[in-house]
């Protein structure tokens, strides 16, 4: 009789156990668009504080949430600075594309720069996208 509870018991704690592993991931939705469409998945970079040189290298990622391609005819930067690279061929509606940007971090100091994007994206035919962050100077040798 023991071994038949015990039994039962393993067996709801089991069922219970993966059932609770099958949930859904949470994803967010995006509202689609009838024409192209540029959704990001964010808007603004934060370097944070990174040592003088560092990589300045950083991606925007973004979706195509409309029906139709997506076509991104110019990228640019706020200043010589900031250099962005653009996708060449037209993004198909649901996939994914990137907007490589780089900062030159051998100005040290503070700095706030944006990078505008041309597209003929469906009620946002150009978006504002921002890099920030602070460049530390180098250590001081003693």
């Amino acid at each position: 009789m023991k071994k038949i509870i015990l039994f039962a018991m393993l067996a709801v704690v089991g069922i219970t156990a993966s059932n609770a592993q099958s949930t859904k991931k949470a994803t967010s939705k995006v509202a689609k668009v009838e024409g192209a469409g540029m959704a990001f998945e964010t808007e603004t970079i934060d370097y944070g504080t990174i040592a003088h040189n560092a990589d300045g290298k950083r991606e925007f990622v973004f979706v195509n949430n409309g029906t139709k391609p997506l076509i991104i005819t110019n990228t640019q930067g706020s200043c010589g600075c900031t250099v962005p690279t653009t996708p060449k061929e037209p993004i198909a509606p649901g996939a994914k594309g990137i907007i490589g940007v780089k900062y030159a971090t051998d100005r040290v100091g503070a700095f706030t720069k944006t990078v505008t994007v041309t597209s003929n994206a469906e009620g946002q035919p150009t978006k504002v996208l921002t890099i920030k962050g602070t460049v530390l100077p180098d250590p001081v040798k003693s």
